[in-house]
């Protein structure tokens, strides 16, 4: 298999990563133009439309009767399901909304030397949606990981919606779904309904923000309707980066570079590691495991397409690779993790130590697993409790604070042309 090497030593290092990164990210104008007709299309007729494209799409016989997924059915889905996947759902589902728990912010406030109350007010957002993947992948991981932490804020209404090809229900997803405790299920998906939950249509009910994967009509309707609505995030291919001082098993490492890879060919998988030789046993290893898989074609043509090994030298180039390519997940599989994490200012999420495979946070860590990619981690975060919250600020003016601030007031909006403005604040003082 061949797999690109690069040494972070070498005069073209920078370049050579820089296009090790670099994926097809150009938007394609076919696909903006169908998004932006089938936009219309539902914020213009509504439910007539939704189920045009649902039986165009997915090749069932929708109705506006038959759109909704009763919590009947999503109980009973959860009742027939073997003991072993509820129990793991379970487990998995205390351990994301223990996390979860830590993350919801509080409302607070302080006064002031003048008297005035000054804080911050710390609301859940009303409605959210929740769009989870359908057809062929099922992901019940992915349920509970949108689900939870909307439920942990306090939403009050979280209404996921799935594609259904010919009609076909996942088990899983809705077992999942009514452990997570959703709102509402609607049997929709693509464009069409990321437009439903942005505007609204009869059966459809507005919300206040959309999250959840998707392809890439889902992206890029999530784009184009962002500003009516919130959205998480814009995600491209998902992506590992190993950092590894060549003392682990390289079977393991093997793993954990097919463990993305497997997703689809524009995932990325890249080692980083300090002993040279420990490359050419992780490369064997590749050799020996990868025909054990059932993905194994998809893997082959990730790694090939977009996989890399890097040798450095140091533990500080090492460090300085990582925080230049900001990954979506970053594992540091050497002596003393620990310290090296501190020194990691950009990644979605760190593994420490030998023993945290990525796998464990995609499932049951208890972190979310929708994070920032493609170098995003420098300016973003994980989902969380804090993207269903909403802050508003509380400013309470005491009779001696508002005149105390009333000339910095007028002087700052005289200075702007803002007459109205300061003679507002003027008042206070004058009628003080």
């Amino acid at each position: 298999m061949n797999i690109q090497t690069l040494n972070a030593s070498s005069t073209d290092f920078d370049q050579s990563l820089a296009d090790l990164l670099a994926w097809d990210d150009v938007e394609d104008s076919s696909v903006n133009q169908t998004v932006s007709e089938i936009i219309q299309a539902v914020r213009q007729h509504g439910d007539a439309a939704l189920l045009s494209y649902t039986q165009e799409f997915d090749q069932w016989e929708a109705s506006a009767d038959n759109l909704v997924v009763e919590q009947e059915q999503l109980a009973s889905a959860w009742d027939q399901l073997p003991d072993e996947h509820s129990k793991a759902l379970k487990v998995a589902a205390d351990r994301i909304r223990h996390y979860a728990e830590q993350q919801k912010a509080q409302s607070w406030d302080f006064v002031d030397e003048m008297g005035n109350t000054l804080g911050q007010k710390v609301t859940p957002l009303e409605r959210v949606g929740v769009y989870v993947p359908g057809g062929k992948a099922a992901y019940p991981s992915s349920v509970l990981m949108n689900i939870i932490p909307a439920k942990v804020a306090g939403v009050s209404q979280i209404v996921m919606v799935t594609p259904t090809p010919k009609g076909e229900l996942n088990a899983l997803v809705l077992g999942a779904a009514w452990l997570a405790g959703v709102d509402k299920v609607i049997k929709v998906g693509g464009a069409q309904a990321v437009a439903a939950l942005a505007y609204g249509t009869e059966t459809v009910p507005r919300v206040d923000k959309i999250v959840g994967p998707g392809n890439i009509f889902v992206a890029t309707a999530k784009k184009m309707v962002f500003g009516q609505v919130g959205i998480d995030m814009i995600a491209g291919p998902s992506e590992i980066l190993i950092v590894c001082d060549g003392k682990t098993n390289p079977d393991w490492i093997a793993m954990d570079l097919f463990s993305q890879a497997e997703h689809d060919e524009k995932a990325q998988s890249i080692l980083v590691s300090l002993d040279e030789g420990f490359i050419e046993e992780v490369k064997a290893s590749i050799k020996k495991l990868l025909p054990t898989l059932e993905r194994s074609q998809v893997i082959k043509a990730s790694l090939e397409g977009r996989g890399g090994f890097i040798y450095a030298e140091t533990k500080e180039q090492a460090i300085s690779i990582a925080n230049k390519i900001a990954p979506e997940h970053l594992e540091l599989s050497v002596d003393n993790a620990e310290q090296w994490a501190e020194e990691i200012e950009h990644a979605g999420a760190i593994f420490i130590g030998r023993y945290t495979p990525e796998a464990l946070g995609d499932y049951c860590a208890g972190p979310n697993h929708v994070l920032p990619t493609s170098g995003t981690a420098r300016f973003s975060s994980p989902l969380g409790v804090y993207d269903f919250q909403k802050r508003t600020s509380m400013i309470n003016c005491s009779k001696t604070g508002a005149s105390a601030l009333s000339d910095t007031a007028s002087i700052l909006a005289r200075g702007e042309a803002l007459t109205a403005h300061a003679k507002s604040a003027e008042y206070r003082k004058i009628n003080g």
